[in-house]
């Protein structure tokens, strides 16, 4: 017998069965003991929450011929058929699928026929959204004025989309997100059916990361148990399915980030793409993170809140200690501005590095917690007698004023080295060959050349600026520039900190270059 996937297999068959929905199990069971049956129903919620499953076991309910307690009885011809797809009076439409006029127009026709067997035709349409403007049209008439024996469950995870007629026609149910109690207590009712040893850790995290969906959480459990097939099931192989990462990787990239070292983080995060772990569980999973380190910043009696383990609580409340609650609550905010970018990004990883680069740079920013942690970091480095950010100009005539410094205006090159000259002429050809992120930056940059005549790329951006300045990046971009000159080119990244354009503080190579002002080896200039 061929093998049955878990969501599949266990797929409830009664309403109590079904777990996180009681108020609206509750409210259709009544409806059902006291002949109280709507004609239009809307089932609204996240996938895998038990709208399509819900819609098929009350179909069976009020075709039944012996209900239990407004709960169908599973035994008689009416629910068999139904549980077989053989009825006639049960009918599945994907919308997604069979979304034109015409295929409302069927439904019109059959419902002038009343059931040959049981009480009510009942017509499921999953994914309404997908109908269009004219079958939305099609479909009103017969929700306004339907036969007695017809009902219309509708089911959809995007109601904004439903037009106002036909919700006002329908009565609607909002199915809520599964909580990652009920999942895990489902989940762990199952394997022992299935008789699985399976660690309690491993199928808390699977909940978890089923983030409010059944359907989700047992097809990840399945996974799961496939990959490891024969062996008890533990947490750290849940995290290597998964591409998730552990907590202790977390503290690491965390203590990087308070420590302002950008090319740490970095390197911490093409360590865990290396391994496979998945960018979006990465981002959701350090999300999580920093919000208990927040809770446990914010109360004394959170260990029962925090799904944790001992060793790792211990690990938390001592990280809680050595960071702000402003500084979590920033972390947090770019987090979860990052978690809504890159669900459908193309460069998931370059937003990501950009998000812990914003995370170490606070001046990147202007917002008011980044300016209160901007001040901090000042404060600190004044206790520690480091000199924050002044620059002294030479003094003049007076020692207790300081004296502004102007720009200067930047001289040319005696010479410019034919090698710098090869990559300015073609520097665009050499910036298109480039990957996507790190071509984006470099479009960005005006080569440009320090006295003591080493290639300079100078950018105003400091993102761009703490992107390029990776090893990994750099490396790519001298192999890029050897391929054009034949020869290793020395460069650095710089950043234009004088407040002024950069006509104004650098030499533009690319003018001199292409208007061919000087030649290597020429002696007047």
């Amino acid at each position: 017998m061929s093998y049955t996937a878990l969501y599949r297999k266990f797929r409830p068959q009664e309403f109590e069965d079904v777990k996180g929905q009681e108020h609206i199990v509750t409210t259709l069971r009544n409806q059902i003991k006291a002949d109280r049956v709507g004609h239009a129903y809307l089932f609204c919620g996240t996938r895998g929450t038990g709208k399509t499953t819900v819609a098929k076991i009350f179909a069976r309910a009020v075709n039944c011929q012996h209900p239990i307690d407004g709960s169908p009885c599973g035994s008689c011809p009416s629910c068999r058929s139904i549980a077989e797809g053989s009825s006639m009076n049960v009918v599945e439409i994907d919308a997604a699928s069979n979304n034109g006029v015409d295929n409302i127009r069927e439904i019109r026709e059959e419902v002038a026929y009343s059931p040959t067997e049981g009480k009510y035709r009942v017509y499921i349409i999953d994914e309404v959204h997908m109908l269009s403007i004219g079958a939305f049209n099609a479909l009103l008439k017969t929700l306004e004025e339907p036969p007695s024996y017809v009902i219309f469950i509708l089911a959809t995870t995007e109601a904004n989309k439903i037009p106002v007629t036909i919700l006002s026609r329908c009565q609607r149910y909002d199915f809520k997100r599964i909580t990652i109690d009920t999942i895990s207590k489902r989940l762990a009712e199952l394997m022992e059916q299935e008789q699985i040893q399976v660690e309690p850790k491993a199928v808390r995290y699977v909940a978890r990361a089923a983030d409010g969906s059944m359907r989700d959480a047992l097809s990840l459990l399945d996974q799961c148990i496939a990959f490891y097939l024969g062996q008890n099931l533990t947490y750290d192989h849940v995290l290597e399915v998964l591409g998730a990462v552990d907590t202790e990787v977390f503290s690491r990239m965390l203590r990087k980030i308070m420590g302002n070292d950008i090319s740490g983080v970095i390197s911490l995060l093409e360590e865990l793409m290396i391994q496979g772990r998945e960018p979006g569980q990465f981002v959701t999973d350090f999300t999580w993170y920093l919000r208990n380190l927040l809770l446990l910043q914010s109360s004394d009696n959170m260990e029962e809140v925090l799904d944790i383990s001992s060793e790792n609580l211990a690990l938390l409340k001592e990280e809680a200690k050595m960071v702000e609650a402003a500084q979590l609550m920033r972390y947090i905010r770019v987090f979860s501005e990052l978690s809504n970018q890159i669900r459908y990004a193309v460069q998931k990883r370059v937003l990501i590095e950009i998000a812990l680069i914003k995370l170490c740079k606070p001046e990147m920013e202007r917002d008011y917690e980044s300016l209160i942690l901007r001040v901090s970091q000042l404060e600190q480095k004044l206790e520690k007698g480091i000199p924050a950010g002044f620059v002294q100009a030479p003094q003049e005539k007076r020692d207790d004023l300081p004296v502004m410094q102007e720009s200067t205006k930047p001289q040319l090159p005696k010479a410019i080295p034919k090698e710098v000259q090869q990559v300015v002429k073609h520097w665009r050809s050499i910036v298109e060959e480039l990957s996507g992120g790190l071509k984006n930056y470099l479009r960005l940059a005006r080569p440009s050349m320090t006295e003591g005549g080493q290639l300079s790329l100078v950018l105003e951006d400091e993102v761009a600026e703490a992107f390029l300045n990776t090893e990994k990046h750099q490396e790519e971009l001298r192999a890029a520039m050897a391929k054009k000159t034949g020869r290793e080119i020395p460069f650095k990244i710089v950043l234009n900190e004088t407040s002024h354009p950069f006509e104004e503080s650098y030499v533009d190579l690319e003018k001199i270059i292409n208007m061919e002002i000087t030649i290597e080896e020429q002696e007047d200039i």
